[in-house]
């Protein structure tokens, strides 16, 4: 069975806290989410852990310094001091759900650990508005997956009319291994991409900035633990590798992309950037928000015993709704909002983070903790659940269309790309993911 957490008392929708904007319904962070983050203050170098709540952090640093995690191990406590999260993803899932329960109780409101942090809430929380967001993790390794059919399907029938999905779609997880060194936060520019492209089918390619510069929504899955190399992760325990779930932006020059990915997949069209959402939410506190695996239609084969368990198909995919919009540099200019482009479930997923874990380590590849696993763009059936712009204007075929009179086949210089992600359903509190916003930039 995947390791499950149970439903508790950090997720109870009645739940409030002592921190007035946690309570706010339309709030990304309330008291039931509680997602990590790693940031800066303005006016120092170091950088801290820190857990939202509503408009605010709550600095670990200062809060363990104030003796508010001395109920917890010191391990843990050490972890939290750390300038990352991968102290604590190396600790792994229970004892973050040990953090997540000690810190529900000290921002609830009438708890009896309430009262000790509320005198200390002017040394221990920080508004949101003055610190810098920071990727949450040293990423050692990232990995690329390809898991949505819908997404695979569209951009196949692009390039392969009479063949869009290859065989091998519907047995194996698709991926490539990206760039960890050019991860970079949400907020952060996205500089054009120099590269080698050719037009047309003839002819010698040439060097320049990508002409067809798009983004893809996908999500962030954190690894927590250690797997020894040779050492496989039985899908039965991969939920204990998944520490959290942040947005992801996997920026892409898609000419550089068509010229380059015969025979091995991308490569200088994807290493370039990739921004990476600034908050965690932990694995526990999207346990009111599983789902069942999306149904594999009559045709399509049943996943390999190594993919396949009871408990996954019933509830391994993530109900988070993921939307991205986009804002040009004359929308800002004339004060127009962002324009949304799509919205998609990332419940639609063909494979579950359970089996890209499994797959990933399944000829004993070893994950360590902050590894991070992209699941690719997250596409629906539906044409408004397209999750970039080479499904939604068909390779730039049919650009859209823009309040003030613009178009887009692909991304200008200037254009602002902005996703956000929460989970909600009857009976549990809506979370979120918060933004994951990056500007395009001209190209030296």
């Amino acid at each position: 069975m995947i390791a499950r957490a149970p439903i508790d008392r950090t997720h109870d929708p009645a739940l409030r806290s002592w921190v007035e904007s946690a309570n706010d319904g339309g709030t990304d962070f309330p008291i039931q989410n509680l997602p990590f983050a790693t940031f800066r203050h303005d006016y120092e170098e170091r950088p801290r852990i820190g857990i939202a709540i509503g408009d605010q952090l709550l600095d670990c640093l200062e809060a363990a310094r104030c003796g508010r995690f001395d109920p917890l191990d010191p391990a843990i406590r050490d972890a939290l001091q750390g300038w990352s999260l991968n102290g604590l993803m190396a600790l792994g899932r229970r004892d973050a759900r040990a953090v997540r329960h000690l810190v529900s109780r000290m921002l609830e409101a009438g708890s009896p650990e309430a009262n000790a942090a509320y005198a200390l809430r002017d040394r221990i929380l920080v508004p949101l508005n003055r610190v810098s967001l920071l990727v949450p993790a040293e990423v050692g390794d990232y990995t690329d997956f390809y898991a949505s059919i819908h997404h695979a399907r569209r951009v196949g029938a692009l390039f392969r009319p009479d063949n869009p999905l290859l065989p091998n779609y519907t047995w194996v997880p698709i991926g490539y291994h990206g760039r960890a060194s050019s991860l970079v936060p949400s907020g952060s520019q996205v500089r054009r991409p120099i590269g080698q492209t050719r037009k047309g089918a003839d002819g010698p390619p040439s060097v320049a900035p990508s002409a067809s510069m798009d983004y893809e929504v996908e999500l962030a899955l954190w690894a927590c633990g250690e797997n020894a190399i040779g050492e496989p992760i039985p899908i039965s325990r991969a939920g204990d590798h998944l520490f959290g779930v942040s947005l992801l932006n996997d920026w892409s020059a898609r000419d550089v992309q068509a010229w380059e990915y015969q025979p091995l997949g991308p490569f200088l069209s994807k290493n370039f950037a990739t921004t990476v959402g600034a908050w965690v939410v932990t694995a526990d506190a999207l346990e009111p928000f599983r789902s069942p695996l999306a149904a594999r239609g009559p045709d399509e084969p049943a996943p390999l015993q190594y993919l396949d368990d009871p408990e996954d198909r019933a509830r391994g995919a993530l109900g988070v709704t993921v939307e991205v919009a986009i804002a040009t540099a004359k929308m800002r200019e004339a004060g127009l909002p962002p324009l949304r482009l799509s919205t998609a479930q990332a419940s639609d997923l063909y494979w579950t983070p359970a089996q890209m874990i499994a797959h990933h380590t399944s000829n004993g590849c070893n994950l360590r903790p902050g590894d991070m696993l992209g699941t690719g763009t997250i596409s629906g059936a539906d044409d408004s659940a397209r999750g970039c712009l080479l499904e939604i204007t068909r390779r730039g075929a049919e650009p859209v269309q823009l309040p003030t009179g613009e178009t887009r086949a692909f991304l200008a210089d200037g254009d602002e790309v902005i996703i956000r992600g929460w989970c909600e359903r009857e009976g549990a509190a809506r979370i979120g993911f918060g933004e994951c916003r990056g500007t395009i930039v001209p190209a030296k």
